[in-house]
């Protein structure tokens, strides 16, 4: 019997629940052994219903071909199956604040790359190198929910992974005001050309919600727990815009910071290169070696060159210079679909496996 543990994925057939199977074909702590959709997909194999679809670059991994399909809905039948569950649902807000707190309630715990449950005040939303101590909040939730081992995690929005990581390596310094403009992949739509054609040589200056989320998510990792929930910090203010761009992976940020102290260029380079945390520490599965890299190169970072830095886990950091109006600006870049999604949300798996949160049922 494998002693690796049991993982579900709700959202089986979706970009991001693909991106999930990808990711974990083959991993040393977690095996897929049950996949759920909506009640269309139920009862296929997963190749019936996924294989048409099939978005990855790489092939559908041979495990999960023969796997038949479970409906999401069922979620007793699902949660008895595994150990914990990864969601990546598309229903409503509403629908999947409920349905992640379903399958919490069965003892199962949930890491969701969903945003329904990041403003849930009790629900941790951690990127593993920046906030891990937030996971201590569980502890609040379950009492919330009445269960002892079951909860809900989640990863922040794929816009920020540009540049939430480099403005903590920076901390020290104090940057207090942020101005970013995210220049978005397609796939953070879900999308791919063949299916959103009229995005070649096309640009969207729109994405409903993402600016919100841009301003807002990066506070709530550098929050701290107060009386059992997750208190926002103040700073530094961000004002951002989010355009969508045709490119097919790979989100760019261009961000402009002023600071309360004054770092040199080499002092905040070297910021960077000595960033890191739990993840690579504890040397987990998923996590990149160098975190953020920086790139002397004044035509880097690129998406073509740079947005599968460290497996896609990393974040490429190019053009930091002195501003007129501002202290610094800088180009920053990662990938949106495996450290702003489900990467994102592996790496928090592996983060509460190696804590004691998530265990064998």
């Amino acid at each position: 019997m494998s002693e690796k543990l049991k993982v579900g994925i709700l959202g089986a057939t979706g970009m991001v629940g693909q991106r999930f199977i990808s990711l974990l074909d083959g991993h040393p702590w977690f095996e897929v052994t049950t996949l759920a959709a909506s009640p269309r997909s139920a009862g296929k194999t997963y190749e019936e219903a996924a294989g048409p679809r099939w978005k990855m670059d790489a092939p559908m991994p041979e495990a999960v071909k023969k796997l038949q399909v479970m409906n999401v809905n069922e979620v007793e039948k699902v949660a008895g199956s595994v150990d914990f569950v990864f969601s990546a649902v598309d229903m409503s807000k509403d629908e999947i604040r409920a349905i992640e707190e379903e399958y919490a309630k069965t003892e199962t715990p949930v890491v969701s790359n969903n945003s329904a449950h990041r403003w849930t005040p009790d629900v941790p939303m951690v990127v593993p190198e920046i906030n891990p101590e937030h996971f201590e909040v569980i502890a609040f939730q379950k009492k919330r929910l009445g269960t002892e081992r079951g909860f809900i995690a989640v990863k922040p929005n794929c816009s920020i992974q540009s540049y939430a990581p480099v403005l903590t390596a920076w901390k020290a310094y104090e940057p207090y005001e942020v101005v970013a403009t995210t220049y978005q992949a397609i796939s953070g739509a879900g999308k791919t050309f063949k299916e959103w054609p009229e995005m070649l040589g096309n640009i969207i200056p729109y994405i409903g919600g993402e600016e919100e989320k841009s301003e807002k998510e990066p506070l709530k990792l550098w929050g701290k727990i107060e009386n059992g929930v997750i208190v926002n910090a103040q700073e530094p203010v961000i004002t951002c815009q989010c355009i969508r761009v045709p490119v097919l992976n790979g989100h760019t940020a261009a961000v402009f910071v002023k600071f309360r102290k004054d770092p040199s260029k080499e002092e905040l380079v070297q910021a960077l290169k000595d960033f890191q945390g739990i993840p690579q520490k504890l040397s987990l599965p998923s996590a990149p070696k160098q975190f953020i890299q920086y790139l002397e190169d004044d035509s880097r970072p690129q998406v073509s060159e740079d947005v599968d830095y460290e497996k896609g886990m990393g974040v490429s950091v190019g053009r930091l210079r002195k501003d007129t109006v501002y202290d610094y600006k800088f180009i920053g870049l990662s990938h949106n679909t495996v450290r702003g999604a489900a990467g994102g949300a592996v790496l928090c798996a592996e983060t509460l496996k190696a804590q004691g949160y998530i265990a064998r049922k």
